[in-house]
């Protein structure tokens, strides 16, 4: 099994990475805070600018904040693949110990349990494909944010743009050549500008710590697969292999039963024809005993002139 990657949690360097850029955001920010400052909040005739920079930069944060959030979660997903493969290689006869119960390699190891409980077949595939299919439908949001985030640069660029249009169109019509016009022109340009710099630097930054999401997704769902298929599975699913151990082993039972019955047998049969050798002994033994009782009977009937029994018949 490989533990290096099982042990290894991605979504910790990225959550590293992203405090990284935080801080040098930061430290660009204050760094260039009377540049930034001008560029953005002074001489700014109307409030489109703001609005349409504070709507990139709120939606940018909004999506960060979702970012953050499954990274987070992720992070502890990673730590319960982490304590499965620990209490794998611990021999461990509690294999959730030390596991977040509804984590979702514990709720495998448990699906497992159930479907061979009720002796149903395991589709590995499956539930591959439902774990994916799940995960990947609570990215939407996030999608959806990196898919309009550039748009609304655009967004600002043509309002922006209309306004130029509009300060243009005051510049000819005014007879006294007025430059209200001209100023107008000036900020529409100036917001156009600003509303793209700000949609491209915010989707950027979005778009590559969404890629980096996908990434943690893709090394968490194939940590839990190779989890499953590498120890799980050999738990629930016997393979071929195993069968045929196992028909071995049961073979070689019967076989060394059946030799222990015939050796069985043989120690009864040469118990059997010993007790008949001693049956036939005692009796031969008796016999003799029965001739030299007779025997010593007629040495007294001789010794004492004890006279002849009489046989039945006279007697009677």
């Amino acid at each position: 099994m490989d533990l290096k990657r099982l042990l290894t949690s991605l979504s910790s360097q990225i959550l590293v990475q992203l405090a990284i850029v935080v801080g040098l955001i930061i430290i660009g920010i204050g760094w260039n805070f009377q540049f930034i400052f001008s560029f953005y909040f002074e001489n700014q005739q109307t409030p489109t600018g703001i609005i349409i920079n504070s709507f990139i930069v709120a939606l940018f944060f909004f999506g960060m904040i979702n970012v953050v959030y499954h990274l987070l979660r992720y992070r502890k997903e990673e730590k319960s693949i982490a304590g499965l493969a620990n209490n794998i290689e611990s021999l461990r006869t509690d294999l959730m110990h030390g596991l977040v119960a509804d984590s979702i390699v514990a709720k495998r190891y448990w699906t497992l349990k159930s479907i061979q409980k009720v002796n149903g077949e395991i589709n590995h595939s499956a539930l591959s494909a439902m774990l994916t299919a799940d995960e990947s439908t609570k990215f939407g949001l996030i999608r959806y944010i990196n898919n309009i985030l550039i748009l609304t640069g655009v967004f600002g660029t043509i309002v922006s743009l209309s306004i130029a249009l509009l300060g243009a169109s005051d510049l000819i019509d005014s007879a006294a050549g007025s430059l209200g016009g001209m100023g107008l022109v000036i900020h529409g340009m100036s917001t156009a500008l600003s509303t793209t710099i700000t949609a491209i630097v915010s989707y950027v930054l979005f778009g590559y710590f969404y890629t980096r999401l996908n990434d943690v997704q893709t090394h968490f769902l194939s940590g839990v697969e190779q989890l499953t298929s590498i120890y799980l599975l050999p738990q629930f699913v016997p393979s071929g292999d195993d069968i045929v151990h196992k028909m071995t082993d049961l073979i070689k039972s019967v076989v060394f039963a059946a030799n222990n019955l015939k050796k069985t047998q043989e120690i009864y049969h040469e118990s059997a024809t010993s007790l008949q050798e001693t049956i036939n002994m005692n009796r031969t033994q008796i016999e003799g005993l029965s001739a030299e009782l007779m025997e010593i009977k007629l040495i007294l009937r001789d010794g004492f002139r004890l006279p002849q029994p009489l046989p039945k018949n006279d007697f009677e």
